[in-house]
């Protein structure tokens, strides 16, 4: 198991910025070997993946937000980042992390990941 807590979340206006951090502790596997992904949830809607990142550091995107989300992981911290640049209306959501130490296909699907975080609120406004 592995216990996530997500920070960073606020409300910036169309355009801007904000780094989403996810905290990892009481974590039974090496934190490097986790595949882990930041997930997002707007009202009435699914939730989605937006960016992921596995073990050896090879990330992929979810086509909306590439070339304006990045994501990394500080493994010396056990801390997985997201920075989100131009951001836009469409971007409001509740953003959520989530973990898993077994790869599966698909990491930006909602079942790749067993442990999850409690989430961020990021509201855009235009």
């Amino acid at each position: 198991q592995v216990q996530l807590v997500e920070s960073g979340g606020g409300s910036v206006q169309s355009g801007g910025s904000l780094r989403l951090s996810c905290a990892a502790s009481k974590y039974e596997y090496t934190y490097s070997r986790f595949y882990m992904g930041w997930f997002r949830q707007a009202p009435g809607k699914e939730r989605e993946g937006v960016a992921a990142i596995r073990s050896d550091g090879v990330t992929i995107y979810e086509e909306s937000v590439k070339g304006r989300f990045t994501i990394s992981k500080d493994n010396a911290k056990s801390t997985l980042y997201l920075q989100m640049d131009s951001l836009k209306s469409e971007d409001t959501g509740m953003y959520f992390c989530a973990a898993d130490n077994l790869f599966k296909n698909n990491q930006l699907s909602v079942g790749a990941y067993r442990y999850w975080g409690q989430g961020t609120q990021v509201t855009v406004s235009s």
